[in-house]
């Protein structure tokens, strides 16, 4: 199964995500295997489905990552990013919410793996992956909202 993974998703530890992921779906889920069918067949296609869900979902993260697309400017007045202090960037995280707060904390900060995060949240890591992923966008919009910057793209523009 790993190598269908591997097909589909050319990093490995995307493929193994997707593999675990595949593997939790059919334990959970071997009450509607039916019998009709190949027992092979029907794991195969609930993993390219796995891989697919997955493709689709990296997509639109990826997407929403294009529509973020900054614009500083060329205003002198503008502060520079390295003027922020440990402080400000600390209010910024202790707005974030709990579970994306103590993903990116656990990651950011303490050097916790997404493996490890998954472990100790008891939650998949790809979950981890995308709670860290979804809190550094939010940590930086709340950064640029500090610092007035415009975003531009989507629905939504800041100016503050």
């Amino acid at each position: 199964m790993m190598a269908l993974c591997k097909r589909y998703l050319s990093d490995t530890e995307d493929a193994k995500d997707v593999l675990q992921d595949g593997f939790l779906k059919i334990f959970t889920e071997i009450g509607q295997y039916t019998g009709k069918g190949s027992f092979g067949g029907w794991i195969r296609r609930i993993f390219v489905n796995t891989s697919l869900d997955f493709i689709r979902k990296k997509n639109r993260l990826q997407q929403k990552e294009l529509l973020m697309d900054v614009k500083m400017g060329n205003n002198e007045d503008a502060p520079s990013l390295k003027d922020i202090t440990a402080e400000e960037i600390m209010q910024c995280i202790g707005e974030l919410p709990d579970n994306y707060r103590t993903v990116f904390n656990l990651y950011a900060v303490e050097g916790y793996s997404h493996r490890e995060i998954a472990q100790l949240l008891q939650i998949p890591e790809s979950t981890s992956r995308s709670l860290f992923f979804r809190a550094r966008q939010l940590l930086q919009k709340k950064v640029i909202q500090l610092y007035g910057v415009q975003i531009i793209g989507g629905n939504d523009a800041i100016r503050s």
